[in-house]
């Protein structure tokens, strides 16, 4: 039996903007298991060119991408919603093990079930190399602060 993971379907624009803000909090804290449980036992995803089914898939990627993303710091922002289904844009800041900084941008769209878990993620995302000095994306680990801007706000 799943868990309730309010907001739940059908969102309204704001519980679809808690529903995102819930999401880039549980990303940027960066414990796989943790994260996973938004999702449904047989979530798929599309990631890039990677398809994914199931949380057991969802744990592994995400050790992997957080091992090769360093100082990963991500913002998301509620790009459309409607009944059961959320549409968002997203940038994030990492660097690899040589230092080299990218700001990757992106897409995605969510689909929920009634318990409000995510049973599907697609997402196109790119990669941009930036020097340090390019960075945006600049609390120190963790949540993003409430007074930090987001994406609209800082020109993304």
């Amino acid at each position: 039996m799943s868990t309730s993971r309010p907001p739940l379907p059908p969102f309204t624009a704001e519980t679809a903007a808690q529903k995102v803000r819930l999401a880039e909090d549980a990303w940027n804290g960066r414990d796989p298991a943790r994260v996973s449980l938004a999702y449904t036992e047989d979530s798929r995803w599309r990631n890039r060119a990677e398809f994914l089914h199931g949380r057991a898939e969802i744990v592994a990627f995400l050790t992997r991408k957080w091992a090769r993303e360093l100082d990963y710091r991500l913002v998301k922002e509620l790009w459309a919603h409607d009944g059961n289904r959320i549409a968002v844009r997203f940038a994030y800041e990492w660097h690899d093990d040589s230092g080299q900084w990218y700001r990757s941008y992106g897409n995605e769209n969510w689909w929920f079930s009634a318990e409000g878990l995510m049973g599907q993620r697609h997402a196109s995302i790119n990669d941009l190399p930036i020097a340090a000095a390019e960075r945006r994306l600049l609390w120190v680990g963790g949540r993003r602060p409430d007074d930090h801007p987001g994406l609209t706000e800082l020109g993304l």
